[in-house]
């Protein structure tokens, strides 16, 4: 079959992994740990009524104000962080057209029911690993974007603002501006720094700590110090040259199990390829 002929039934994912509204976030982000995805489908008797994402957990936990007031994910229902309502497709729809239907919703997957019943999910990685993602032309050059960066110092409360307001994954980087680690939503939902420190650690001021600080017994020592972009992002990062074929840039991020590389050219950063920017190939 060619592959501008693959349809939802042809890729999706199953079985599929469900909670129930009254489940806890704990246990939700337990279990895409141990199953190594990045959302669970909310299903309350037996009808489909919602989604939970790695960046609802995400940018919900990262809340501002004192560690003190906040609840922690094993006391927070499903029902408070889940999207309810979503976008769900028919086993015979086209791969283009789901590609298109991320794009346009800002989404990151579709269940897929069949006569009422879901039947699976299809994920952008799916997408990704489809023979239309791997018969793409073309270069990064091509596609790839504007990398939006941060210092390593950042708190995290401008990280997460800043990746809300441009809805981007954020390169950091060192005071010489050498790269120094990429933060994705997955950084946010899995960082649980409720167990490393204490007080008020999100107040939104751009730079918290700088390399000079003086480790002591006081409210900069490390069990009080406010956290930072420094202090969840992934590291290393995964890069990839501009000149590389679209297709070497899909099967990277496979291999690497990411969805961005940095693009960088003499140890330049000169932008990032994001998975979006594939499915918008995808997509035409």
């Amino acid at each position: 079959m060619p592959a501008s002929f693959l349809t939802a039934r042809d890729v999706m994912s199953t079985p599929v992994f469900a909670v129930t509204p009254g489940d806890t976030v704990a246990h939700a982000r337990n279990l895409m740990v141990r199953h190594g995805i990045s959302r669970v489908l909310v299903i309350d008797a037996k009808k489909l009524t919602g989604i939970l994402t790695k960046k609802d957990i995400g940018y919900h936990l990262q809340q501002q104000g004192a560690a003190w007031r906040r609840r922690p994910p094993d006391q927070i229902q499903v029902s408070e962080y889940a999207t309810p309502g979503p976008v769900v497709v028919a086993p015979e729809i086209l791969l283009r057209t789901i590609a298109g239907i991320f794009l346009a919703k800002n989404i990151g997957c579709v269940p897929v029911v069949d006569h009422g019943t879901v039947a699976g999910i299809v994920t952008r990685t799916d997408l990704m690993k489809s023979a239309l993602a791997a018969s793409l032309k073309g270069t990064v050059q091509d596609v790839m974007e504007d990398a939006v960066t941060v210092n390593r110092w950042h708190s995290l409360a401008h990280v997460i603002t800043l990746m809300k307001e441009r809805d981007e994954k954020l390169v950091v980087v060192n005071n010489d501006g050498s790269m120094a680690g990429i933060i994705t939503e997955t950084n946010l939902a899995f960082h649980d720094e409720d167990r490393k420190r204490s007080g008020v650690i999100q107040e939104d001021v751009p730079l918290r700590r700088h390399e000079n600080i003086s480790i002591g017994s006081g409210s900069d020592s490390p069990e009080n110090a406010p956290v930072t972009a420094g202090d969840v992002m992934t590291s290393p990062v995964i890069t990839v040259a501009p000149e590389r074929s679209l297709p070497y840039a899909v099967g990277l991020m496979q291999k690497e199990q990411v969805n961005n590389l940095v693009v960088v050219e003499n140890d330049t950063i000169v932008g990032i390829i994001r998975r979006d920017d594939i499915l918008k190939e995808v997509a035409k």
